[in-house]
């Protein structure tokens, strides 16, 4: 099972301040206790929505939205993707991680990937990118 572990982000993430060398020896140390394990996939930390953008859809119309976004609540400061043998073990790694901004309250979100085999018989490697999505997220393509 493969899971994105998501951080929320803050006022200061979306400021843009980066985090300090102590916090970043410390995540250094956790992402290599994951890699030892063989659980880390990818880790990556996000610049701040003020260098982003979103794309709406309504029918056939794309209207894109600079950044920065309002509601720091809904935004991302970085993620990993785990792969684990259920929600619990990745629960467990979680609960290991340093506060991502010591000193504050924050959260960290935990969202399973699905896989092909989530969709059943009907979605096969045949189907227009079915296969290619698979392997770019990570899964395998046989």
């Amino acid at each position: 099972m493969r899971f994105m572990v998501l951080v929320k982000a803050d006022k200061n993430s979306e400021a843009g301040v980066l985090p300090d060398e102590k916090l970043l020896t410390e995540m250094g140390k956790y992402n290599e206790e994951l890699a030892k394990a063989g659980v880390l996939l990818a880790a990556e930390g996000l610049q701040p929505s003020s260098k982003g953008a979103r794309v709406r859809f309504s029918g056939d119309k794309r209207i894109v939205i600079d950044g920065p976004f309002p509601e720091t609540k809904d935004l991302i400061a970085g993620f990993w993707i785990f792969r684990v043998k259920s929600k619990e073990e990745a629960i467990d790694w979680v609960k290991r991680c340093p506060n991502p901004f010591p000193g504050t309250e924050s959260e960290i979100e935990i969202r399973q990937v699905f896989e092909a085999e989530d969709f059943g018989a009907e979605f096969t490697s045949e189907l227009p990118g079915a296969g290619g999505a698979s392997a770019r997220a990570g899964g395998r393509e046989e």
